[in-house]
């Protein structure tokens, strides 16, 4: 275990910030052992950012920046106009390979949108790339601050001579970032004694001249010898440059020199080799003009809305070739849209699942802001559950094959994809139904991804609905892959019984559809749980199993809650001894905030920004 302190300057001065006591990214070629190290992100101060901005931004980040493909390595562009115009970059470290870069930029791209909605630029520093915005032109111009640093605790034994070998390191640095061919990116060794050697790099943005980046690296060192005097490990962020320095070897080959792939420097720098056809995205994500979208929809017309929720309408529509489409229209009045709208398009567009409902297109135009998805003719599965005419049609082994999807669905967000991802909120009017009746968990505007071996995280923005929040989100803004287990549970009570658990009260008893089911169950009486609808055609033995998994996956304390890798082995085994269930956790069944029109496919809204007042140390 390595321990390293992290230092912060805005100024110029560092001061200490915090202790870190994990081990540090050390780049290896094989996927599955590689993980990635958010290291920091600066948000510039706030402002009203006019619509026109955040469009901008948004083009920049998904359709210029990534879509350019992570085989270039860095990457930088503009989009828009005089006060709305958005500068942009990434810059993956030189010995990081595409696919690596590639999902690096996933997580900075959504994390930096987050992290600093509303500001005019911001930077951060992942351990294998940085993400940079502005409203300002920085492009090809040196910039010594904000900087960021961290250290090992840990001091060289002969200092005088460790000292001495690190200049050498520094000046091999130097020296090697002077070769244009190199793309701004060096590395080096010295030996310190027979056994010991000093591992170092340096990289700056490639859109600087050679004497920029040597002036950015020596003050760069400057800061490492003022920060980190005889330490055996050492590394300074600059906006423009970076360098670092370790005993252990840190960094993998150049990625041009791994991958036969050459750095592009920036836009209108010619490529001296071809891009390898297998590392190039295969298309950027695609962007439907308004004229497209209008003509399908009829101009938006009443009759082809098919349901409404806290980020808009939605309506049907059918393209010239016959496809049938459904397109998200963010409202102008909404509250929560345009963070939600940047987080769906920046998760959903980069996960495939037939699970998941499929996000088509995007489009903004004329102050619009729509996301076109492919159709779900059987609307949501609320709109089957609670509507006792229509749900008839589903009966156990549709609802049976239902649960399954879902939890298959939960699953791969959290456990399968290249990026592992908290819904937040998972109810029955997020799960669309095709026209087989195959459920396809929708609505990313709420999801957050987890780096790493990240496994929980505090907000004081909780969001979701009430009535599927796991109590310790809703409560103290905690949540984690546990939080959707429970969100799970509920639903997986909600499809046995045909009930609502928002709402849902005896009025003798005052109790939630999760009490109730527990005290049922608990009695030996679980089937009259059961939807009256399933009487003829249920298998007790099944419905009994799955009201055990749902109590299962609401228990108070996460670490109780079952993870869905093992819902699902539960789901498919049918002689597996199951544990036994403790009372359930309360459920936080009051509404907040309705929306505004109810429709069938959208009951009960998604709250957003709801302060919590009393928080737990982060």
């Amino acid at each position: 275990m390595m321990h390293y302190y992290v230092v912060l300057s805005v100024s110029g001065a560092f001061c200490l910030l915090l202790f870190l006591s994990s081990p540090l990214l050390v780049i290896s070629q094989n996927k599955s052992e590689m993980q990635h190290s958010y290291l920091y992100t600066r948000c510039s101060e706030r402002f009203n950012s006019s619509l026109r901005f955040e469009n901008n931004l948004y083009h920049l980040l998904i359709q210029r920046l990534y879509g350019q493909g992570s085989i270039y390595g860095f990457f930088n562009d503009t989009v828009g106009e005089n006060q709305d115009k958005v500068y942009g970059l990434f810059l993956c470290r030189g010995d990081v390979q595409p696919n690596f870069c590639e999902s690096c930029i996933d997580l900075a791209t959504a994390k930096i949108v987050e992290d600093c909605a509303g500001d005019k630029e911001a930077i951060i520093y992942y351990d294998a790339c940085l993400v940079r915005f502005s409203n300002r032109s920085f492009f090809s111009i040196m910039e010594l601050s904000p900087s960021f640093g961290m250290y090992n605790r840990a001091n060289a034994t002969d200092i005088d001579k460790f000292e001495t070998n690190l200049l050498e390191t520094f000046a091999n640095l130097i020296t090697k970032i002077s070769n244009v061919s190199n793309y701004m990116y060096a590395t080096t060794e010295v030996s310190v004694s027979n056994s010991t050697k000093l591992y170092g790099l340096a990289q700056c943005t490639p859109d600087l001249s050679v004497a920029d980046c040597q002036s950015c690296l020596r003050s760069s060192i400057a800061k490492i010898l003022s920060l980190a005097t005889g330490r055996k490990g050492a590394r300074v962020f600059l906006p423009s440059c970076s360098i670092r320095y370790e005993i252990y070897p840190f960094y993998g080959k150049p990625r041009d020199e791994s991958t036969n792939t050459t750095i592009i420097k920036s836009p209108g720098v010619e490529s001296e080799a071809p891009l390898p056809s297998s590392g190039v995205r295969s298309m950027e994500f695609p962007s439907i003009q308004l004229d497209i979208l209008q003509t399908a929809t009829k101009q938006f017309c009443d009759e082809n809305k098919v349901g409404e929720g806290g980020f808009g309408p939605v309506y049907k529509g059918k393209l010239a070739d016959g496809k049938e489409i459904a397109v998200k229209r963010l409202s102008r009045t909404s509250g929560q849209g345009l963070l939600e709208f940047k987080n769906e398009v920046m998760l959903i567009a980069r996960l495939q699942h037939r699970n998941l409902v499929r996000l088509l297109g995007c489009c903004l135009e004329q102050n619009e802001k729509l996301l076109v998805y492919e159709y779900m003719p059987n609307k949501s599965l609320d709109v089957f559950l609670f509507d006792s005419s229509i749900g008839v049609q589903l009966d156990w082994q549709k609802r049976l094959s239902i649960i399954n999807g879902i939890a298959r669905g939960i699953l791969y967000l959290h456990e399968d994809s290249r990026l592992r991802i908290i819904h937040r909120d998972l109810k029955a009017s997020n799960v669309l139904l095709d026209h087989e009746m195959n459920p396809k968990i929708s609505d990313f505007g709420m999801a957050r991804i987890f780096c790493g071996n990240q496994n929980e995280a505090n907000t004081d923005r909780v969001v979701g609905t009430y009535g599927y929040m796991a109590p310790e989100y809703a409560m103290e803004g905690l949540f984690s892959v546990k939080s959707d287990v429970f969100s799970f549970g509920v639903l997986l009570l909600e499809i046995i019984s045909g009930k609502r658990n928002n709402g849902f009260h005896l009025s003798e008893r005052g109790e939630s559809l999760l009490t109730f089911a527990w005290k049922l169950w608990s009695k030996g009486q679980g089937m009259e749980l059961i939807d009256p609808l399933l009487v003829q055609s249920c298998v007790p033995t099944q419905v009994l199993k799955c009201i055990r998994i749902g109590l299962l996956c609401l228990q108070e304390d996460p670490a109780d809650r079952p993870t869905m890798s093992s819902v699902i082995v539960m789901l498919a085994n049918e002689t597996i001894t199951l544990p036994l269930p403790a009372e359930p956790a309360f459920s936080v069944g009051r509404v907040v905030a309705e929306p505004t029109q109810s429709t069938s496919s959208d009951r009960i809204c998604s709250v957003n920004e709801v302060t919590i007042s009393n928080m737990s140390p982060r």
